[in-house]
């Protein structure tokens, strides 16, 4: 993919996760300062951002067949740790399709760690938590967390805040075992892309 193709593609994944203010993310893609906020929904932006991300995730994303039900099957994103960003994230994806499927969100807590979703993003930054959320998520799932050490504690991919802005790193090998994958696309506007276990 040519330098020119890359541009286009980080602005396009900005300007659709900031659509009520993209005037502020003219650069090369990046979200506006993690710790603004936003008035019009008094969710922080960072909360914003990172939800829109999960919601355009799931488009670079490839579910085996056998995560599915059957054909009419939603996706299905779940949330741990994080109420605020899937309150706003139900407000992303409503009346949303992805690869012709509708998307379902749901709060869930630590105990529902295993319950078969495709997304399941973990909220917060203690990593013993983290680690034992990640360790109960298995299946064809593309697990989503913003502690430091994200990826070394098994998720596919994990937030990280970089000059103030929201970026994020993929480990490939987790994304190989969890049965899924992602696009190269994708792989392009990452911060950061982990081959193998570190």
């Amino acid at each position: 993919m040519n330098r020119f193709t890359n541009r286009g593609l980080r602005r396009s994944l900005a300007a659709w996760a900031l659509a009520a203010v993209a005037v502020l993310c003219a650069g090369v893609g990046l979200a506006p300062p993690a710790r603004a906020q936003s008035a019009a929904s008094g969710v922080p932006l960072e909360r914003r951002v990172k939800a829109a991300f999960l919601y355009k995730f799931l488009g670079y994303t490839d579910f085996p067949p056998s995560a599915f039900g059957d054909a009419a099957a939603p996706l299905t994103i779940g949330v741990i740790g994080a109420d605020d960003l899937a309150v706003e994230l139900a407000r992303v994806v409503a009346g949303r399709t992805v690869n012709g499927r509708s998307i379902e969100v749901r709060e869930l807590r630590e105990a529902d760690a295993g319950a078969r979703v495709h997304l399941l993003f973990v909220g917060g930054s203690d990593p013993q938590r983290v680690a034992r959320i990640v360790r109960q998520a298995t299946g064809a799932m593309l697990v989503v967390t913003e502690c430091d050490n994200g990826l070394q504690l098994g998720s596919v991919i994990n937030f990280r805040i970089v000059d103030e802005r929201v970026r994020f790193d993929v480990a490939l090998d987790a994304a190989e075992r969890n049965g899924i994958k992602l696009s190269s696309r994708l792989l392009t506007v990452a911060n950061r892309v982990q081959k193998g276990a570190q």
